[in-house]
């Protein structure tokens, strides 16, 4: 009995740590599928009676500019801003992070925690500045206007922890490959890029998700559904008068697929990753 009880404390532990990190989404899910009188109804209870899939037909199919056809705009917005970020702070992070990682030139260690701390400036101390350089630009309320300021914003991230990553591969890697010919640029894309793939993989899943969940600049810095990201066309599902539990529930879902099917689809390469010293500094 004395052995069993450790197991029964661990089992429980677990079991309400599974709860807490599973009860929101869950609870998201349903209430995306719930009736608004469902949803306002006291007390609260999990199981809908009429579950319908009308909110997600209505985004699906919405026209004109209703805030329903104006969250599926701002879905492809966040796409095509995400994917436009992960691939420009992975790509040029790469090579900034190698130089970091490989060459020595004067202030090099030092820039390296210049960069670090440039990325842990609070956002808000930022917005102003990047919105009168943005407006000079004449890049407010523009898709591209937010993928530069987010590759600024995540560049940094993405060099120290690909930088942390490239020193743990042995440098005669390289120095074999230069031997057989290969230039420092060659021993980069057929040696060592190969090689980081978990870890590249995985700076891009976190450069991904930053710029798709990020909320205060795309609120600031867009005024029109051509340009608005998906966190701010959840928010505007709050009105004056009334919230739209069922809308923001429906677009919290939505919002939280593509997140997860990247995660699932490069599942193998996160964890190897992760376990291989992506995020070790």
């Amino acid at each position: 009995m004395r052995r069993l009880l450790p197991q029964i404390g661990l089992y429980a532990a677990a079991a309400l740590v599974a709860i807490v990190i599973l009860a929101p989404p869950i609870w998201l899910l349903i209430s995306s599928i719930s009736s608004t009188a469902e949803l306002l109804r006291v007390p609260v209870h999990w199981i809908p009676e009429a579950p319908t899939l009308e909110r997600y037909v209505q985004i699906a199919t919405a026209t004109g500019g209703d805030s329903a056809a104006n969250f599926r705009r701002s879905l492809f917005n966040s796409l095509a801003i995400a994917a436009s970020v992960t691939a420009i702070c992975v790509t040029v992070g790469a090579l900034a992070a190698y130089s970091f990682a490989r060459m020595s030139f004067a202030g090099h260690g030092q820039l390296v925690y210049v960069l670090l701390i440039s990325y842990t400036l609070p956002p808000i101390m930022l917005v102003i500045p990047l919105f009168r350089v943005m407006g000079d630009l004449q890049l407010l309320d523009t898709i591209q206007g937010l993928v530069i300021v987010y590759s600024s914003l995540i560049m940094p991230f993405a060099i120290w922890i690909l930088r942390s990553y490239f020193q743990t591969i042995p440098a005669d890697l390289e120095d074999a490959a230069m031997i057989d010919g290969c230039t420092r640029l060659q021993a980069l894309t057929r040696v060592i890029l190969p090689i980081s793939l978990p870890g590249i993989v995985a700076t891009g899943l976190f450069c991904f998700l930053a710029s798709w969940e990020e909320f205060l600049i795309a609120l600031i810095f867009t005024s029109s559904p051509a340009a608005k990201t998906i966190p701010v066309a959840i928010a505007e599902f709050t009105g004056r008068h009334a919230i739209d539990y069922g809308m923001m529930a429906t677009g919290g879902v939505i919002a939280a697929l593509p997140p997860i099917l990247i995660a699932l689809l490069f599942q193998r390469y996160l964890i190897s990753g992760l376990a291989s010293g992506a995020v070790k500094g």
